[in-house]
């Protein structure tokens, strides 16, 4: 039977990444650099990369990495939803990096050590909200260069290097400095898009597109469901706390029964997604043939709760909820771009169907 609870390094992990957090990436600093001209905090990715190494976590010893699962990987996206970190991990150390876990050769082994070792950043160049098994879009090859143009492209205003598919079937390596990034006003400042134009950019082959994606998406979204659970966790951990400090007829509003019910309704729904993250994880993780109803499953439930709790907490905070110093607009923000990211519930609950042969009336 698998053991979904948290080891005891899984622990000591999740302590080690809170507390370095706490130090680096408080409400605070997270407001002001999501109101500059540079809103990934690229000292707290250093790091969380180059100082506790873990933007190799999913990458095998041997090409430079931690060895660990994705389990590890969860736990660590946990902590970053928690504190809305505004850092690429999602994307340049799971996403990326599983899709060049699935690409063989040189090329693919040499920018694996790169993104493993945190000092290349990587983005996977299909638009975010492409779920695992759709469509995705891909552009020219033509006479060894990449023509065309990507949009919705998660951090690639940060990337070094993109991975980006292309219409004869290869996934190939193109730098960022060979292409022309225009960012979006992004509803989720702290993870913001883009759009990618090639117009004639060097690539490097890298290895067969249609598996590759296909991994990184899964893996982005089984993984999400754990970001997902930490920002719900962070939005019902503060507003309990909040509700038993604020004070109205003389008494903690948190004692009010009608409340007390919509707070216990909310950490019902974040118990449920924890399981479900788990299981997603562990699934990815072990290589479990039920991998795909995992995540589909996790993906399913987590988007409604992230965006449910963050309401909760916006509104239940009262008047300073509304507020733009208060950090609790920035969790509303990133649940509800999460909600679209790697496929909507909707889709999930679609592909779900299809996979346990339940068919919707």
């Amino acid at each position: 039977m698998t053991d979904l609870l948290y080891s005891e390094e899984e622990e000591a992990l999740r302590a080690a990444v809170r507390g370095l957090l706490a130090d680096h990436c408080d409400a605070a600093d997270v407001l002001a650099r999501v109101e500059s001209e540079a809103p990934h905090d690229r000292e707290l990715w250093k790091a969380l990369s180059d100082g506790m190494g873990l933007a190799g976590l999913l990458v095998p010893e041997s090409s430079g990495g931690q060895g660990a699962t994705h389990r590890e990987a969860a736990v660590v996206l946990e902590e970053l939803g928690r504190a809305i970190a505004p850092v690429p991990y999602l994307t340049s150390a799971v996403v990326a990096t599983e899709a060049l876990l699935a690409c063989e050769g040189n090329e693919a082994a040499e920018l694996l050590s790169a993104l493993a070792s945190g000092r290349t950043i990587g983005a996977l160049a299909v638009t975010l909200s492409t779920a695992p098994g759709a469509p995705f879009k891909s552009v020219r090859h033509e006479e060894g260069a990449l023509h065309g143009e990507l949009t919705g492209i998660a951090d690639a205003a940060v990337a070094d290097v993109l991975l980006v598919p292309a219409d004869d079937g290869g996934l190939y390596a193109v730098e960022a400095d060979a292409v022309t990034v225009s960012p979006h006003v992004s509803l989720d400042l702290t993870r913001p898009v883009a759009t990618v134009v090639l117009e004639g950019a060097p690539c490097r082959l890298l290895g067969d597109a249609e598996p590759a994606v296909r991994r990184a998406l899964r893996a982005g979204a089984g993984l999400l469901a754990s970001e997902q659970l930490g920002l719900a966790d962070w939005c019902l951990t503060e507003t309990v706390r909040y509700l038993k400090d604020r004070k109205q007829f003389n008494r903690p509003v948190g004692g009010f029964q009608a409340l007390k019910h919509r707070l216990a309704q909310l950490w019902l729904e974040v118990v449920n997604t924890r399981a479900a993250a788990r299981n997603a994880a562990d699934a990815l993780a072990t290589g479990s043939t039920d991998a795909d109803v995992a995540v589909a499953v996790a993906q399913a439930y987590a988007a409604r709760v992230a965006v449910h709790a963050a309401e909760e907490a916006v509104q239940l905070h009262g008047g300073i909820g509304m507020t733009w110093e208060h950090p609790v607009h920035l969790y509303l923000k990133r649940a509800k771009a999460d909600s679209i990211a790697y496929g909507t519930a909707g889709g999930h609950r679609e592909a779900l169907a299809e996979l346990v042969d339940l068919p919707a009336p």
